[in-house]
């Protein structure tokens, strides 16, 4: 491969005979040729202008067919043979004619001789490769002066240089055996072939061909070109003649057998493994960069199109697509198998509308499909005959993809992990290209097992991500955005680097006198085991929470519960109560980030001094609350420290963020928690899990609570019908009047008959709901009971729990309150 000198060639026979002779000993020049997509030349190297005797000027904007004329094929037995000793392939896919005509969508190579200006004709080996990318250039077209090859130009030399001056980045099927003095030169002369290669890409390829001593295969970034064409890699002499060559120097005169014939099987064969173990070698460094399942589909069924074949087609089993369990038992016909991936060389969208990729559908036993997925080994069928397409295209309802399928080869691969099918591809080539043959079948095999593991890493991956995910999200409370007097939300994100579970979590509860419990706890620790301590903990926080226990003491209790479950229970909490009808927030913290307290008026934002406490499970430390007024419309931020926390850094650098962050204007909660993970979620330092929650304190004016008090007479009962009814005209809900009276009256009758003597409550609670609240100083909580015929009581609760949108009962310091909610109409 040499750049040359660029010069005019006279013409005439022997001034084109000179201008090759030009070319320095050792180098054989190759003809690099680009065409466009309108089978016009865009580019045309030296070497091109001294085998075809054209100058680039002449050459570039010219139809490539005018300049390449076919003149004849080799038709004679002598030629034939000679060709064929020399490593020629006459014959193997189309002619250079056809491939001009830019509709060649496959590697091709052959001889052909074509009219020169100055001579008769010119002996060609040319390689033909189409180009897929953005630009315009759709074929590149390499050929090299057959004679010269065949008197071995440079045959010496290139034994000298050794196999690491082969250079096969677009065309191993063409070795260059060159004599370059080292990586600079090569490297130089590197963008002669791919003009688009930048300096310091042909620089690293060079330096690579040169150190490791075997041909350079990959892809350009801008071209997806397949590397060879699938009929094998001749090489100029194998190593049998080379040591024959050199025992005939050693020993003129002694006679030996002749074993060139031999010698060229012999490296046919070997090239020919040889390039397979390289497309295996790069499709192994291709597939499974990411444990996603999805990407790991795509990057499978592109490493083999277009280079070993034109389409690929992949399926799964339904459990794999589903991220369920590894897939168990030989498939059947009622088995669903997902086409997750389609890649193909044909025009865009043939193939989209006929199987789109996304359907699913089992597949019948006389198909060479299920063939596959019941034995577990690929299916090779050399030509799809009409009959089988027929029977293959039965499947499809309503859609005709025999003019798809029909008359291509086709190999079916089974994707196995530890014996069970996963999945098939299905791939086909055109019919002008050349059959899967036995040894496709092998490489076939292999590069469906490598692809099957990965795709079971990926799988197993997804499975205990999924597990993982469905775990978290049992154990996270799935919050109402509005509670009384106030507006929630909330964010949880896992551990970047530690799983997808972890220990963090948030709880809202609610809580007699339209007042709501916020909770952000973080059990110490990650993954599972952290896990099932924050759920056990979470439901002893509820539960603690129902019996209306003051913060501090509530946090005692649930210390005194981590103590008693073992040692390795520790977890900070910090746990706050609001009550929106005297406007306030009482908190305890137990060895929790303090909260965050943005106030409505100013925008000015604090972290509230609050006494730290010890975390829960470490005993004899006692907790401390505190009472915060707060004003409509403050919020109140609460999150655990793994938002706040970067490794290497002060935390107070995170609180200060916090701080700003949260008092930055947003249009809704929602946008307010994500300016917050933006802020603090930067970096790509945070290892540990997040728990976010922020609570807008709305507030309830003192014109919707009204407060009755109701001794112990069972008069009272009918005066508590009539102050409900009376107060429910006045806010303008009449309509609610009817099952609001009926209810109060059967809870204020229970209150007054089994009080002690402390007078019952009544209370009217107008927010986003009508709540309605019974106090007296019983602490036996009643039950539903099944009330018979004949029972005189049991009734009661059943009436409120048919007509209530919600209702309850819970204890409080004095006795109980049974509560009962309705839907307010919107305002």
């Amino acid at each position: 491969m040499d750049r040359g000198t660029e010069r005019d060639v006279p013409s005439g026979r022997g001034a084109v005979h000179r201008a090759v002779a030009d070319v320095p000993a050792g180098r054989v020049p190759l003809a690099v040729v680009v065409v466009d997509d309108d089978g016009l030349v865009s580019h045309w190297n030296s070497g091109a202008r001294r085998l075809i005797g054209r100058a680039k000027e002449e050459a570039i904007g010219r139809p490539a067919a005018d300049l390449l004329p076919v003149s004849g094929a080799l038709s004679d037995a002598g030629d034939e043979a000679a060709h064929r000793s020399h490593g020629g392939y006459d014959g193997l896919g189309p002619g250079l004619e056809s491939s001009l005509d830019g509709r060649l969508s496959y590697p091709a190579a052959g001889r052909a001789r074509i009219a020169v200006p100055g001579r008769d004709r010119a002996d060609l080996l040319w390689w033909a490769y189409p180009l897929v990318g953005p630009g315009r250039e759709r074929l590149l077209v390499l050929a090299a002066d057959a004679e010269a090859l065949r008197r071995g130009d440079g045959h010496e030399d290139a034994d000298r240089a050794g196999e690491a001056a082969a250079f096969e980045r677009v065309a191993p099927a063409f070795a260059l055996h060159t004599d370059f003095p080292g990586a600079e030169e090569l490297a130089r002369r590197l963008p002669e072939i791919l003009p688009s290669m930048s300096v310091g890409e042909s620089a690293r390829i060079a330096a690579q061909v040169l150190e490791l001593g075997y041909p350079v295969l990959e892809f350009s970034r801008n071209d997806r070109v397949p590397v060879t064409p699938d009929w094998g890699v001749p090489r100029r002499a194998g190593r049998r003649a080379r040591r024959e060559r050199a025992a005939r120097a050693a020993a003129p005169g002694l006679p030996l057998p002749e074993q060139r014939a031999d010698d060229e099987g012999e490296d046919l064969e070997y090239a020919a493994v040889r390039e397979r173990l390289e497309f295996l070698n790069e499709v192994s460094g291709r597939i499974g960069t990411s444990l996603d399942l999805a990407r790991t589909i795509v990057e499978v069924s592109r490493t083999v199109v277009p280079r070993f074949t034109d389409v690929a087609g992949t399926y799964l089993r339904e459990q794999v697509v589903a991220g369920e369990g590894f897939p168990e038992g030989v498939p059947d016909t009622r088995t669903m198998w997902h086409r997750v991936a389609l890649e193909h060389t044909d025009e865009p969208g043939r193939w989209d509308d006929v199987v789109p990729v996304g359907e699913a559908m089992p597949f019948p036993a006389h198909t060479p499909f299920f063939q596959c997925m019941t034995s577990g080994e690929p299916v090779l069928v050399p030509r799809i005959s009409e009959e089988m397409g027929h029977a293959i295209a039965s499947q499809f309802e309503k859609r005709d993809i025999r003019p798809l399928i029909s008359h291509r080869s086709m190999l079916v691969v089974p994707l196995k992990a530890r014996d069970v099918v996963l999945g098939f591809m299905i791939l086909l080539r055109h019919p002008e290209r050349a059959e899967f043959n036995d040894m496709d079948r092998v490489t076939g095999a292999e590069l469906a097992a490598r692809a099957g593991l990965v795709l079971d890493n990926a799988r197993m991956y997804t499975y205990q991500e999924s597990v993982a995910e469905t775990l978290q999200d049992s154990m996270l409370p799935s919050i109402p955005a509005r509670m009384a007097g106030c507006d929630i939300a909330t964010r949880y994100l896992p551990g970047t680097l530690l799983g997808r579970v972890g220990g963090d979590w948030f709880d809202s509860v609610k809580l007699p006198g339209a007042r709501t419990a916020l909770v952000v706890g973080d059990v110490m620790g990650h993954g599972l085991n952290s896990a099932a301590m924050m759920g056990q903990l979470r439901t002893a926080v509820q539960t603690l929470a129902a019996l209306d226990l003051p913060p501090a003491q509530l946090l005692r209790n649930l210390d005194d519960l981590a103590q008693r479950l073992g040692d390795t229970y520790l977890a900070t909490c910090l746990y706050a109560v609001y009550d929106p009808i005297a406007g306030e927030v009482c908190l305890a913290n137990a060895g929790h980030i303090p909260p965050v307290l943005v106030h409505a008026d100013d925008g000015r934002s604090e972290l509230l001094d609050l006494p730290t406490g010890a975390p829960v499970g470490v005993g004899g430390v006692p907790f401390e609350a505190v009472r915060v007024p707060v004003r409509p419309g403050d919020r109140l931020v609460m999150c655990t420290d793994g938002l706040v926390e970067v490794r290497g850094e002060d935390i107070g650098v995170g609180l200060a963020t916090l701080c700003a962050s949260a008092a930055h204007p947003a249009a809704s909660m929602d946008d307010a928690c994500n300016t917050i993970i933006r802020a603090l979620n930067t970096g790509g330092g945070r290892k540990d899990d997040v728990a976010l929650l922020m609570a807008r304190l709305n507030g309830i004016e003192p014109d919707d609570v009204a407060e009755w008090p109701l001794a112990r007479d069972p008069a009272e009962v009918g005066r508590a019908r009539a102050v409900v009814r009376e107060r429910l005209h006045e806010w303008g809900l009449a309509h609610l009047a009817g099952p609001a009276e009926l209810m109060v009256s059967e809870l204020a009758t229970n209150a007054v008959r089994h009080s002690h003597g402390r007078p019952v409550a009544l209370r009217l609670v107008r927010a986003d709901t009508l709540l309605c609240e019974v106090d007296d100083d019983d602490h036996d909580l009643p039950t539903l009971l099944s009330a018979g015929p004949a029972d005189e009581s049991g009734r009661g609760l059943r009436v409120v729990s048919a007509l209530a949108r919600e209702w309850g009962t819970s204890r409080t310091s004095t006795g109980k309150t049974v509560w009962f909610e309705l839907t307010l109409p919107r305002r």
